[in-house]
């Protein structure tokens, strides 16, 4: 069995299929099924806060999995399974044209039932959502002329203990993010007004994802701006943010924009970014590994630590932008910033991925799948899930027309303020 450590989401890989004959592809599915199973049972560590049965998913899937013959439905039906956990931090290297797009690397909304309505809460921006006008406090009706509750089934829970809010708010979310096939077709009220809108019109944003460069920069008045875009897994993007750190120098603040970030990276990268904003060795994240205290009743925890980098040191006032596509390592990035007391953090809530992730293949198939076996903490206890930046924004209750900022204008507004904000590292 192979296993990587990983604190994001992986890409979508091709699909290939085997040259066995029937009952010997079926008889691998299942046993792949059952190390799938299994893999989940003994290392995921947020069933504590599922309804999920987990035993019953096995009686209810066991079945299916004896009947597959073709790689397409195996891959359709493993999907179905992670389903029942609920979780956008569990997913496989492979998919179909019909499978969901990932949340959130491959969504552009945000969505949850609010008083029992499914309302969307934030839209990404550049993507064909904002560009079609779809605002956040939009009600979702239907989705592809499918009434809305409905349409959701296929993406619920089926062997849930209780009822769970969230498990609804996870299968909208899917099914805002549609499939890499069928372009979508929203019907959504706002105002008492109802309008189809068409956010793949005239073709999907979402399938060809591409940014001019790794970080966009620019100074305002003195203030410095670094966006960075999706690359937190690349380690070549260090020498370029050092490279642009130092333009920044002689800036009087700065605004680190994570707000397009959703596809996870690793820990040598945050570090990197961190290093340059203390001069001092700081704690920043708290892992916890849950099967180790399944197996042995031993809990098994231990902090992540950020050390300042030889000739790189920005010790001036600090602004974090966030939002639903900040996702994983970005999330980690901010909770730490936040725990050394260094930053601003400003935006809406976060991805909310669980934890760190483990990536384990199937012996058969050889298609891997990835979730949560560690459970993270900010250095104040709070789960890294939970956490809320400190200057929250509403977008249900903000006046954020299309194609404004209100993200820029309220960190603009913060840095040029009077107070006195991020006092230096000492």
């Amino acid at each position: 069995m192979k296993q990587k450590l990983f604190t994001g989401l992986l890409f979508i890989f091709p699909i290939f299929s085997f040259g066995q004959s029937v009952n010997s592809m079926s008889l691998k599915f299942k046993q792949d099924f059952d190390f799938f199973w299994q893999s989940i049972d003994e290392n995921y560590c947020y069933f504590d806060k599922k309804k999920t049965d987990w035993n019953k998913v096995k009686e209810i899937y066991a079945p299916i999995f004896d009947t597959i013959s073709s790689r397409n439905q195996f891959v359709k039906e493993l999907e179905n399974v992670f389903y029942e956990i609920y979780d956008h931090h569990a997913s496989l290297n492979t998919n179909t044209n019909y499978s969901q797009r990932l949340v959130p690397s491959g969504a552009d909304i945000w969505a949850a039932f609010i008083n029992g309505k499914p309302v969307i809460t934030e839209v990404r921006k550049n993507f064909g959502a904002e560009i079609s006008g779809i605002l956040p406090g939009m009600e979702v009706i239907a989705v592809n002329g499918i009434p809305v509750l409905k349409a959701i089934e296929p993406f619920m829970s089926k062997a849930l203990k209780s009822t769970d809010t969230e498990a609804k708010n996870y299968a909208l979310r899917l099914l805002l993010a549609g499939n890499h096939t069928d372009s979508r077709k929203l019907t959504l009220q706002y105002n008492q007004v109802t309008k189809v809108y068409s956010p793949d019109s005239p073709y999907s944003l979402l399938e060809q994802i591409s940014y001019p460069t790794m970080i966009q920069s620019n100074i305002k008045n003195n203030i410095g701006y670094i966006k960075i875009n999706n690359c937190l897994f690349n380690n070549e993007l260090i020498a370029v943010f050092d490279s642009v750190m130092q333009l920044m120098e002689n800036t009087k603040s700065l605004m680190l924009d994570l707000r397009e970030t959703p596809g996870g990276g690793n820990t040598s990268v945050a570090r990197a970014i961190l290093g340059w904003f203390t001069n001092h060795e700081h704690i920043y994240q708290k892992h916890e590994l849950y099967a180790e205290q399944k197996e042995t009743g031993i809990k098994r925890s231990w902090f992540e630590i950020v050390s300042p980098r030889a000739n790189k040191y920005y010790d001036k006032p600090l602004v974090l932008l966030v939002d639903h596509w900040t996702g994983s390592i970005a999330e980690a990035i901010t909770i730490a910033f936040d725990g050394m007391k260094r930053a601003k953090i400003i935006g809406t809530k976060m991805a909310g991925l669980n934890g760190a992730g483990l990536t384990f293949e199937m012996p058969n198939s050889k298609i891997r799948l990835t979730f949560p076996v560690e459970r993270l903490y900010h250095i104040n206890g709070l789960p890294r899930e939970n956490f809320l930046p400190s200057m929250l924004i509403d977008l249900l209750h903000e006046n954020n027309k299309s194609g404004s900022d209100i993200f820029l204008d309220k960190a603009y507004q913060y840095l040029n303020s009077n107070k006195k904000i991020n006092p230096k590292v000492n």
